[in-house]
């Protein structure tokens, strides 16, 4: 090998899951695990005064899964969770389930982000912290892209109304989690010994 190709960084077109010895069974492992893992953290949740949305931890799981998983995995993780959910499994923030609820349309959006950010890991966007800030941004954006009008919608409500109870009051904390997960996903690189 020579001094130029030892010396190439890793390359990109992985994610993290693919870390771990390829099988089938690692696949559905890890699809089943992304999905318990954001129905776990969508237990974590406060409500918001004046709003029909909590502060959960779901957004930040679904980001995470996607980002580590890629996006075929990251989709299909959140998709499990979005149908087990609205077939009546308790995991949806504030222990909900169902499809009859104004913030499903937040959950949609985090099944098009978890694929959008998966993508964007593929590419190396999960290595450096600007990087990792911009995935998390617009990871965050399709989130609301899908969620605000959903719940003008469900609700009966001005889009502007749903704006400002439906995101307004979720950008600090979204900013909370980009940074944590700023921190998280290099470091994971730096520590398995690859990075671009």
């Amino acid at each position: 090998m020579s001094t130029a190709a030892a010396a190439a960084p890793a390359r990109t077109g992985t994610v993290l899951a693919d870390l771990l010895p390829a099988s089938r069974v690692r696949d559905i492992a890890l699809v089943a695990g992304g999905a318990v893992l954001t129905g776990l953290a969508a237990q974590i949740s406060l409500p918001v005064p004046g709003s029909p949305v909590p502060v959960s931890g779901q957004t930040f799981a679904a980001l995470l899964v996607g980002t580590a998983l890629g996006a075929r995995r990251g989709f299909l993780s959140l998709a499990l969770y979005a149908l087990a959910g609205m077939a009546g499994m308790p995991w949806f923030a504030e222990g909900s389930a169902g499809y009859a609820m104004p913030t499903l349309g937040y959950i949609l959006g985090m099944l098009l982000a978890a694929t959008a950010v998966g993508a964007l890991a593929r590419r190396g966007a999960d290595r450096s912290v600007l990087r990792m800030a911009g995935t998390m941004a617009l990871g965050s954006l399709i989130i609301y892209a899908v969620g605000v009008p959903y719940l003008a919608l469900a609700t009966g409500m001005p889009l502007s109304r749903a704006v400002a109870v439906g995101l307004l009051p979720f950008l600090i904390g979204d900013a909370l989690k980009a940074a944590l997960a700023m921190g998280l996903l290099p470091t994971a690189w730096r520590l398995a010994g690859r990075r671009d």
